[in-house]
């Protein structure tokens, strides 16, 4: 499925965001600011936005990682094309089997995937072996509004009219219908703190 919207994946997530996701990255990586990473992750990468993001850290290597060879090759492409393939190595690879050596990273970030995990038991356990013991993590993911009056209007748009423009522009019928269905299925907030609280704590 990811490989088959690679090719508009990009475009969809700033268009179907309003570009508010572009300003969530900025933000994530501004906390990453202060603790100075030389070594990090990416995880689920998709086409690497995140990574690319997390280059203003000035970091000695990114590993973007994805499961998705579709997603992988474009984001292999768009790193040669910023001059920055030496720094952020694309690999392709399974979540829940990483092929890294234990305390590898200094910090890992994960945008809008975690909820893709098949485990997330075994994603979570994952992450934290590689993280080195004091490493930083942070994830993104959408969560559904708390204020009553806004909830029908995301209700909605992301069951509704976001999934029709999804696809209209990728020409997968499936992808942008597993969007909303992802999100709902998700343990959010402070469920998903307390689930990374049992498996690292």
């Amino acid at each position: 499925m990811f490989d088959n919207i690679a090719h508009r994946y990009d475009f969809l997530n700033h268009f179907l965001s309003l570009g508010i996701d572009i300003y969530w990255r900025k933000k994530a990586i501004a906390f990453l600011s202060a603790f100075k990473p030389k070594f990090i992750m990416d995880m689920a990468t998709g086409t690497g936005d995140f990574a690319f993001e997390a280059l203003s850290l000035r970091p000695e290597k990114i590993i973007a990682y994805d499961l998705s060879l579709g997603m992988i090759e474009r984001g292999r492409n768009k790193s040669i094309e910023k001059g920055v393939s030496t720094i952020v190595e694309f690999i392709k690879g399974d979540s829940e089997k990483m092929p890294f050596e234990d305390n590898m990273f200094d910090a890992m970030t994960v945008g809008f995937g975690v909820r893709n995990f098949e485990n997330l038991k075994q994603g979570l356990s994952e992450m934290l072996r590689v993280l080195k013991p004091k490493g930083k993590l942070v994830i993104l993911e959408i969560g559904k509004p708390k204020n009553p009056l806004i909830t029908p209007l995301f209700k909605l748009y992301f069951h509704y009219i976001a999934p029709g423009i999804g696809r209209l522009f990728s020409k997968d019928h499936r992808a942008y219908t597993y969007l909303p269905e992802s999100v709902a299925a998700f343990p959010e907030g402070n469920d998903f703190v307390q689930n990374i609280e049992r498996h690292w704590i």
